[in-house]
């Protein structure tokens, strides 16, 4: 062929187009060219343990240490040592063990025979902060989390949520990034429903022991496909990828890593375990009765898998949970202790509520422990705080938005009867003063509470960032905690990267001018002090007190040796008064 004729002949896609056309004006539409280059290619490598997740398992990398997570969740969880041990516990050593094999020549193609996860089971009544336990813990180790509720599934194969669903919503909260799903934690709530027979008779069994089946595979190590075919979304995600990519995508995560947490109340697993701890055999399958306890509801911490598998479950669903923790109830005294914590949600949202009309709200500890006291009768553990508050406190919130009210405060005698005392409150003017002079006093007694509480609980947190709690700076701490509706770790977290912005300019400063200068402790929290409380701000100060000194320090740079200078609190104050004076001391010395 010629170079003319060559240049003069179509191209592929022009002869697709010039036939395509021929062939639907002749036959319709219905009839169409298709090109090779259209059909899908083959398909790439599942993203799992075997391709490029390998590399990116590499990345993942956990240290913390079982009695850091525990100190952490003391800040936050009452009581429940026990259960807060073992979790913590088997979940650092889970991933530490996992980081461990990842960090080794080979990752995590190295010794796995008779690996076993620690999948973890909680027993507990309801309302004793299972789901909040897990929820810290996973917010805190900074892994992906997922809730589930056992009730809503079914086995594979029937109308309802399937299992795998679970790792699919971890891969969403990873934000698609299969990596991070891979170290996730899946959180099952409910699953003493799913138990079949013994005290849970009712329910077909595809949402029983059918479930607990379909979750086997998924608890221990199985491959999950991303892609579900009933679901249009992903149907429309794999067309996009086609489209653009000219290749078909198969997508599936690896559950090797994922840790299973499963939690219930199992009411009836008290009485099946007494019931064998109290049976003596005696001949051939004979047994005789012990006495009965002096009372029950002790021996939840004494289960075994006889004890669960009797209770409906599946002796292979157990096997997969080798880690029992079992939360107490919770007593009077705990429920106290939850509204007088610092990282309390009842009260601290309850704050919230009324500071949304600019009220501010106070509690008396006697008061406190009223709630606590009406809660307890209600036998929902935590959750009856929430119901309690809210029926003293009603009527308060609809009504005083309405009037001049600025402050409440919530007296064991409003608990009592809170239509009189809301009644009083509208119509005496001097027990709404009475009022703003109690707010005033609680309000300093609970700034002096958050600076115990900073000091006892987060001391350790600062002092690990080379950040020393002094006295005021864990007053200021305790009035932002107060004024900003934050979390004391929260407070702490900004205030160790203050502190750390104010030594980098004072180091700086220090390699430009060849000084050993640092600001004392005094001076970083006069600089702290000014509002607001920002670095932009705390930038700002800096360059003014070292600005002001500049030439001084250079001075005092050029003697042969110069002495380390440490800027107090008065050199924040009056920067060129400090320098004058310490420039002039200096040289006078030579």
């Amino acid at each position: 062929m010629s170079d003319l004729e060559e240049a003069n002949f179509p191209s592929q896609k022009e002869l697709e187009r010039e036939i395509s056309e021929y062939l639907s004006n002749k036959y319709g539409r219905r009839v169409r060219i298709v090109s090779t280059g259209q059909l899908p290619l083959a398909e790439s490598d599942p993203v799992g343990e075997d391709s490029g997740g390998a590399a990116a398992e590499k990345k993942f990398h956990f240290d913390l240490a079982p009695e850091e997570l525990i100190a952490h969740l003391d800040q936050y969880v009452v009581g429940q040592e026990e259960a807060k041990a073992i979790l913590a516990t088997k979940i650092c050593t889970h991933f530490n063990r996992i980081s461990r094999s990842l960090a080794r020549p080979g990752g995590a193609a190295g010794r796995n025979i008779g690996r076993i996860k620690n999948n973890v089971l909680l027993i507990g009544p309801t309302g004793v902060g299972k789901t909040y336990l897990i929820k810290l813990i996973a917010q805190y180790i900074g892994v992906p989390f997922v809730k589930g509720d056992a009730t809503k599934f079914s086995e594979t194969g029937y109308v309802g949520g399937d299992v795998e669903d679970l790792i699919r919503d971890l891969v969403r909260e990873a934000d698609n990034d299969l990596e991070r799903a891979r170290f996730g934690i899946v959180y099952l709530d409910e699953v003493d429903k799913i138990a079949a027979g013994g005290n849970n008779q009712r329910g077909l069994d595809v949402s029983r022991s059918g479930v607990q089946r379909a979750l086997l595979k998924p608890m221990e190590e199985t491959e999950v496909e991303m892609k579900v075919p009933h679901d249009p979304i992903s149907m429309i995600e794999a067309v996009e990828h086609y489209r653009t990519t000219g290749q078909r995508r198969r997508q599936t995560v690896n559950t090797r890593h994922i840790l299973f947490i499963m939690s219930g109340a199992f009411a009836g697993l008290d009485e099946i375990v007494r019931q064998r701890r109290q049976q003596r055999s005696i001949g051939f399958e004979s047994t005789v009765a012990a006495a009965a306890p002096a009372r029950s509801g002790t021996f939840l911490d004494r289960a075994k898998a006889e004890d669960l598998v009797a209770y409906g479950f599946e002796s292979e669903f157990v096997g997969r949970l080798p880690v029992v923790a079992v939360l107490e109830e919770l007593s009077e005294d705990d429920l106290y202790a939850i509204l007088s914590n610092p990282n309390g949600a009842v009260v601290v949202g309850k704050k919230q509520d009324f500071r949304a009309y600019g009220i501010e709200l106070r509690f008396e500890d006697q008061a406190l422990r009223r709630i606590a006291a009406l809660a307890a009768c209600e036998g929902t553990g935590a959750r009856a705080l929430v119901s309690v508050m809210e029926r003293v406190l009603l009527h308060f919130e609809k009504k005083l938005p309405s009037t001049g009210i600025s402050h409440l405060v919530v007296t064991e005698a409003l608990v009592a009867d809170p239509e009189a005392v809301l009644a009083r409150l509208l119509k005496d003017g001097r027990y709404r003063e009475q009022h703003a002079r109690q707010c005033a006093r609680l309000a300093t007694e609970e700034i002096n509470r958050l600076v115990d509480f900073i000091r006892d609980k987060l001391g350790g947190y600062l002092e690990s960032h080379d950040v020393l709690a002094t006295p005021e700076r864990l007053r200021m701490m305790a009035h932002e905690v107060e004024e900003e509706d934050l979390e004391p770790r929260e407070v702490c977290e900004r205030f160790i990267d203050l502190v750390n912005l104010v030594n980098d300019r004072a180091r700086r400063v220090s390699e430009e001018c060849g000084l050993d200068l640092t600001f004392s402790e005094e001076a970083v929290d006069r600089i702290l002090a000014r509002r607001p409380r920002q670095e932009a701000l705390v930038n700002e100060v800096c360059d003014q007190v070292l600005q002001a000194m500049e030439y001084g320090l250079r001075l005092l740079s050029q003697r042969r040796n110069p002495a380390a200078l440490v800027i107090p609190a008065a050199g924040i104050d009056a920067p060129d008064n400090f320098i004058n004076q310490v420039v002039s001391k200096a040289f006078k010395l030579d």
